[in-house]
């Protein structure tokens, strides 16, 4: 039987730690979109015509938001679960009496729960710049509940096989953020040559936009077909990868 205490215990304790840090979980987002917003969307944007019939700084709102979404969901998750390792309260939770499945409730949920108020609060700072037009409001909501689940499971493995708190920062700062900004968060994949256009496509990041974009907008460079599926895999993926290191104990055991 599933121990929802055990879970509610888990989530509540780090969802306290959003708000003991809420200037660097809220605010920091916040001010660093404003800025592109400013910067972008303002600036280079009034020299830069409509791009699939909306301005560009309403274009460039779904590659900001899915940038937040993947950088916040990795980086709550693999510290939740760092930080306990590194002081060696992990311990404290592997012997209580609740599941391996159910400690990843209690911490992805919760990383998944801040990501998505990050996001919706990155939603409300943008309809202060640009104006906003979501065309698929419920399709929009579904994606940014996948993505934050999704980025919270990968983030809570990349905590569990992290050494360091250099290891832990590698994957979101090193991997994830040029992926976002060369997977069409700021511009159109048709706006590139046609080789650079092929190469495109082998990024994952760009089939999360697309999907995120046509959810907003009705339009994306990529079927939303192709975008809910690779999603879904990749999520698939992070459950299995998740389950296999937990099973073995990697990371929390030895």
């Amino acid at each position: 039987m599933m121990n929802f205490y055990a879970i509610r215990a888990i989530y509540l304790h780090e969802m306290d730690r959003m708000r003991r840090t809420i200037g660097q979980s809220i605010l920091s987002p916040v001010i660093s979109t404003s800025l592109y917003f400013i910067v972008f969307g303002s600036v280079i944007g009034g020299m830069i015509p409509e791009l699939d019939g909306v301005s560009y700084g309403s274009f460039i709102v779904p590659g900001l938001l899915m940038l937040t979404l993947l950088t916040q969901s990795i980086s709550n998750s693999a510290f939740g679960i760092f930080f306990p390792k590194f002081t060696g309260s992990v311990y404290e939770v592997l012997a209580a009496p609740i599941s391996s499945l159910e400690i990843i409730i209690g911490f992805v949920g919760a990383s998944a729960s801040k990501s998505l108020i990050v996001g919706i609060i990155i939603l409300i700072t943008a309809s202060f710049f640009v104006e906003l037009e979501i065309q698929y409001p419920f399709l929009m909501f579904f994606l940014l509940v996948l993505t934050c689940l999704t980025f919270s499971l990968f983030g809570f493995l990349i905590g569990l096989l992290s050494n360091n708190f250099e290891q832990l920062q590698v994957v979101p700062l090193i991997i994830i953020t040029p992926l976002v900004f060369l997977g069409g968060s700021l511009y159109t994949i048709e706006m590139l040559p046609e080789f650079w256009q092929k190469v495109s496509y082998f990024n994952p990041v760009v089939y999360l936009i697309n999907g995120m974009r046509w959810s907003f907008y009705g339009s994306s460079d990529i079927s939303i077909l192709i975008s809910v599926l690779s999603l879904v895999a990749f999520l698939l993926a992070c459950i299995i990868g998740v389950a296999i290191v937990i099973s073995k104990g990697y990371g929390v055991k030895n």
